[in-house]
């Protein structure tokens, strides 16, 4: 299978090299591979194109943007510009994050699984954080969730969800619109990727209520976003969080946000979120 992959990256000098160093020793290499270079003021930019003259599938774009991270539009945005100069040649399509160390055969057993199951849509492994010299799962997620920072889709149904969104959550609704239009969802517990910056790590004070502004956008509606938000705050040990989450709700509510979702995809999103949760009682 043709593997296209796009980095979005911003001032990752630190964890780039590490990022395409793994990815040039797949046992499966990628066709493609775009690095956009989202604004960096510190090397990453001779990083990347230093890996360029190496290797031929290996290119760079620049980009100008702001200098604030806020999860979701600026890295999409990003990534939309990489996708932007890429052909349709590829079966494949990955966005990762700029600081992921993969195994020798991340691409290899993935295109197996995308073989193996034509209804297969989106597959992962998963991140895994160091900690008192060990490493250990980044455990922020259920399991059967695929981590934004290492998101893998088939062709068709990278195209049917309508691509990425701009926007907070476009990491859950890719997932929930992938189910929606009957696609499986695979999450690979023997394939372990490093990450070297925690999520959350360069989230900034402005982006603190975004998450609960996506659950709105999702058409979550009231309690299960107050459900999920609890979830979060839980699961990041902040009860704080969970006031921001419902502050970020509310808001977009009142200022009547555009959604992400038609009225029929948040109908299912809410009956699957139900489904869900009454399957843990």
């Amino acid at each position: 299978m043709n593997f296209y992959i796009i980095i979005p990256a911003h001032n990752e000098e630190d964890f780039i090299g590490k990022t395409l160093e793994s990815l040039t020793q797949q046992t499966l290499l990628p066709k493609a591979l775009i690095v956009v270079n989202d604004n960096s003021t510190d090397n990453t930019q001779t990083i990347a194109y230093d890996y360029a003259s190496k290797f031929q599938w290996i290119s760079v774009v620049n980009s100008t943007s702001s200098n604030k991270h806020l999860p979701g539009s600026k890295i999409i945005n990003a990534f939309n510009k990489g996708l932007a100069v890429l052909d349709h040649n590829y079966d494949v399509i990955c966005k990762f994050d700029a600081d992921l160390i993969f195994p020798d055969n991340y691409l290899e057993i993935i295109s197996k699984h995308f073989i193996s199951n034509p209804k297969l849509g989106m597959a992962s492994g998963f991140c895994y954080i160091q900690k008192n010299n060990d490493w250990v799962l980044e455990n922020l997620t259920n399991k059967d969730h695929i981590r934004g920072a290492l998101k893998t889709y088939r062709k068709a149904c990278f195209n049917q969800i309508g691509q990425l969104k701009a926007s907070m959550g476009w990491d859950t609704v890719d997932e929930l619109l992938a189910k929606y239009h009957g696609w499986d969802i695979f999450t690979d517990e023997s394939l372990h990727v490093k990450h070297l910056k925690p999520t959350g790590q360069s989230y900034n004070k402005a982006s603190k209520f975004l998450q609960g502004e996506a659950m709105y956008k999702m058409r979550y509606g009231f309690w299960i976003t107050f459900i999920s938000a609890i979830k979060l705050a839980y699961k990041k040990k902040s009860i704080h969080l969970f006031r921001d989450y419902m502050s970020g709700y509310f808001k977009a509510k009142s200022n009547a946000l555009d959604y992400l979702v038609s009225k029929e995809e948040g109908q299912f999103i809410r009956d699957l979120r139900w489904k869900g949760i009454k399957a843990k009682f």
